[in-house]
């Protein structure tokens, strides 16, 4: 698509539509499949098209017939001509008895919240008192959020500039640098968005770079930076004089980071490295403070990415959590003494957060617990930590955080 088509009407309407349907493809598809003879002869093309037709039909204000008219067609458009006739029956019966099939596919927990089994069962068991609201804020529409650079401008600035450009917007008080949208818009429409000063990021995200509470002439690390949202952050707050490193372990990501930092006109040493080697990205001179956004299930950031309810599953997490213990015991060799480190994951399950540090700290007499402040309404203590669920009191995405110190002594 070419870039005069971004945040057109056409381009909104596609994303919202792939978007929704990936959001409720688990409770779809057991439907449809309750009208298929043979549901695993149908060619996944097929099966797609029947989904987003069928999540039309459900979730939009489309006349049915007209979806169900428009499936038939852009079957025989997408080389699809001998299934048209299977498109136009089986959506004409889910059209007709799609409420006696809901009455039966929702009395199911997961199907009824779009959810794998297996993730329902984890997040239940995790969070008994939340569980069921966490599922239903994962299907919420995300709220967009900004981050103002507070160095170029000030928050209630920027908010009279988002009301000359007819944007309504409000503070999030708990937050020193976060507005959220009424109303989503294209970034092309945010006052002083191309010259860096505000950058979409998600009230919860921005605690990672405040928690790391950096000052000039501090030498920082952001291990995982891609896309470079946390490094445009700590930017901002170490200053003009800032020595940030940046280390992504995908080449392309890092472009991302670039590409960031020059809207931001931000400079910082961007680098491919693993996080895991020092060795393939530290010159050796420790860092005062180091952010580790370790790779993770994203369990917390369902509602903007619904496909992790597809692409993830259980077997992946204990690589995952292997991944961050690496991570974090390399980043221990390269803090300076007297500095802090932040850990950040965007999951909702208790094995990528707590047993992690607490797994560091035992095996790592340097390392001690950070004192965190109540940092945002809603925020569930926990012994190092603290977590922040999708759609809670504070409204962000959902987070674990937890802050160390290394300590002057010890090994």
């Amino acid at each position: 698509m070419n870039r005069r088509a971004r945040g057109s009407p056409e381009e909104s309407a596609v994303r919202a539509i792939a978007l929704g349907t990936l959001r409720w493809y688990l409770r779809l598809l057991p439907a449809l499949e309750e009208l298929l003879e043979r549901p695993a002869a149908v060619a996944p093309p097929v099966r797609a098209l029947l989904t987003v037709a069928a999540h039309q039909v459900e979730y939009s204000r489309n006349a049915p017939e007209a979806t169900v008219h428009a499936a038939v067609d852009a079957s025989r458009l997408g080389g699809m001509t001998r299934a048209s006739g299977l498109v136009n029956a089986v959506l004409r019966r889910f059209v007709g008895e799609r409420a006696a099939l809901f009455v039966r596919i929702d009395a199911s927990l997961p199907a009824r919240t779009a959810h794998p089994a297996w993730l329902v069962e984890r997040i239940s068991g995790a969070w008994p008192q939340q569980g069921v609201e966490l599922l239903v804020a994962n299907n919420a529409h995300p709220p967009m959020t900004l981050r103002v650079d507070l160095s170029r401008v000030g928050r209630k600035e920027y908010l009279a500039l988002l009301a000359e450009a007819s944007i309504d917007a409000y503070e999030i008080q708990w937050s020193k640098s976060a507005i959220t949208l009424n109303h989503p818009v294209p970034v092309n429409r945010l006052p002083g968005f191309s010259e860096g000063a505000v950058s979409v990021q998600d009230a919860g995200a921005q605690l990672a770079a405040e928690l790391l509470q950096v000052s000039p002439g501090m030498r920082v690390l952001d291990t995982c930076a891609a896309p470079g949202g946390k490094t445009g952050h700590l930017l901002e707050l170490v200053g003009p004089d800032a020595d940030v490193t940046a280390v992504d372990i995908d080449a392309d990501r890092v472009a991302l980071i670039h590409a960031n930092l020059e809207r931001l006109q931000r400079t910082a040493r961007v680098c491919v490295g693993d996080a895991r080697e020092p060795a393939t990205f530290w010159d050796g001179r420790p860092f005062d403070r180091i952010l580790v956004d370790a790779p993770c299930s994203s369990t917390g950031v369902i509602r903007r990415h619904p496909d992790i309810k597809l692409l993830r599953r259980s077997t992946d997490v204990p690589a995952l959590v292997d991944t961050q213990r690496a991570i974090l015991e390399a980043a221990v060799t390269m803090l300076a003494a007297g500095g802090r480190l932040v850990y950040s994951t965007c999951s909702v399950l208790p094995e990528e957060s707590e047993p992690v540090i607490a797994a560091l700290v035992a095996a790592t007499p340097a390392m001690r617990p950070a004192p965190l402040p109540a940092v945002a309404p809603g925020a569930i203590a926990q012994h190092f930590g603290f977590q922040l669920l999708p759609g809670a009191a504070a409204g962000t995405d959902g987070f674990y955080y937890a802050c160390l110190e290394k300590t002057t002594t010890g090994t």
